[in-house]
């Protein structure tokens, strides 16, 4: 990861951070470094990065996991208060299946916080790729999301949206969804 990458990952890292609550136990898809769950560490109970490209770890009350979403059957229904996704949506090639588990795994009442980048992005990224500016963090990886397809899709599995707002000049954007709690 170079310069431009990191500055790129501490900037989402920076507007998703405080949607994490004190006192949750996070499960963070697509860690990659563990870089967010170093950030929130203070104040969260727990935490586990999960990413096809992680070095399994575990130290003081952080696992870390080499493996994808979904398809790793290591973690039990509604053990998280809060899972994250930052810049992973567009690596997913079943964003559907994705958010299906995401509600499994959280409790009522959890957060899923998201940033996903818009279509331009890919382009620039081509362009500073080429120019050796940014490494393309598996680039070719990505599969095509369209960020409009996001909202519907979290929908569908049982979500609900609590906080929406762009960043990154326009050309990333932050959500926040909520699982509902259970009724009385």
């Amino acid at each position: 990861m170079n310069a431009v990458d990191r500055f790129l990952q501490r900037w989402r890292i920076r507007v998703a951070a405080p949607y994490v609550r004190t006192g949750d136990r996070l499960l963070d898809i697509g860690c990659y470094d563990g870089a967010l769950i170093e950030r929130v560490r203070p104040r969260i109970s727990g935490a586990v990065g999960i990413d096809p490209l992680a070095d399994a770890a575990e130290r003081g009350g952080v696992t870390i996991l080499k493996g994808a979403i979904p398809g790793d059957d290591r973690l039990d229904s509604e053990s998280f208060d809060c899972v994250t996704m930052l810049a992973t949506l567009e690596h997913v090639e079943d964003p559907v299946a994705v958010s299906r588990y995401c509600f499994r795994l959280l409790k009522p009442g959890g957060r899923l916080i998201l940033t996903v980048p818009h279509a331009l992005v890919d382009r620039i990224v081509h362009v500073m790729v080429r120019l050796r500016m940014a490494h393309g963090m598996d680039f070719e990886a990505h599969h095509g999301f369209d960020v409009r397809e996001t909202e519907p899709t979290f929908a569908r599995a049982g979500f609900r949206l609590v906080i929406k707002r762009v960043f990154e000049l326009g050309l990333n954007r932050l959500y926040v969804f909520e699982k509902p709690a259970r009724r009385s």
